[in-house]
């Protein structure tokens, strides 16, 4: 059974009478509707609400995971789209105003009880579009793995691309929506290597090697190159997930 959002009012699946359009989110569906076909794979957004410059929205981590996971869930059979993780680890952003974050441990034990629940799925997908959520997740999944449970974790890599609200981000929102960036904002941010910023970033925050919270120059993004690294990512999830239910 492929889960298929058959109205986008309803939420139903195919099977209920509804024509195909585009991939369904498991909180449209009734409690029945999943459990009328096999368990299906969850793929949970994990994104953030800290700042992202002048010019992006401060949700733009969760809606670039939410993104990729809808569109990855097009590609694979009996994947559902779970409820996203807005609020995460963003004590880097501490310094604007608009960030909330929960910090690394208070993740780390929200992941790993989310998907100790989900073991009436046959896997659950962490789809994370902020990298400050990664010593949380990777801890997570090696606790889960530890206790027999299907979980894969996946994380966006662009090769080439800025660290924060830069060319990259921004291109792939004017690629998804486009109404979001604010073209009168945008500005170079801090423009030095990620690796030479990095003890710093660690130590005093974002906001102290770049009052903007731009790191990168999103200025020349386009909607073209967003288009093109989402394909890419996309692939690139498709093919994650496509092994790793192999391997199961």
């Amino acid at each position: 059974m492929k889960w298929w959002l058959g109205n986008t009012t309803t939420g139903r699946a195919v099977g209920r009478g509804g024509i195909p359009s585009g991939p369904v989110r498991l909180t449209s569906l009734s409690w029945t509707d999943v459990a009328d076909g096999p368990p299906p794979v969850v793929a949970v957004p994990i994104g953030s609400c800290e700042q992202h410059g002048p010019h992006l929205p401060l949700d733009t981590d969760t809606r670039i995971a939410e993104w990729l996971a809808l569109d990855a869930a097009r590609c694979l059979d009996d994947v559902v789209v779970g409820p996203t993780l807005m609020v995460t680890a963003s004590g880097e952003h501490a310094g604007f105003p608009g960030t909330l974050s929960i910090g690394t441990a208070a993740l780390t034990a929200a992941v790993t009880e989310l998907v100790r629940s989900a073991d009436w799925t046959a896997g659950v997908v962490l789809v994370n579009g902020h990298g400050g959520n990664r010593d949380a997740v990777t801890a997570a999944v090696a606790t889960l793995r530890a206790e027999g449970r299907a979980v894969l974790d996946w994380w966006p890599c662009v090769p080439g691309g800025d660290a924060h609200a830069g060319h990259t981000e921004t291109s792939l929102v004017l690629h998804y929506c486009p109404g979001l960036v604010d073209p009168e904002a945008l500005a170079p941010g801090a423009m030095d290597a990620l690796l030479e910023l990095a003890p710093r970033l660690r130590r005093d925050g974002v906001r102290a090697v770049s009052p903007s919270g731009v790191l990168g120059d999103p200025t020349a993004a386009t909607a073209e190159h967003g288009r093109a690294v989402a394909a890419a990512l996309v692939a690139d999830l498709v093919t994650a997930v496509t092994a790793w239910r192999g391997r199961g």
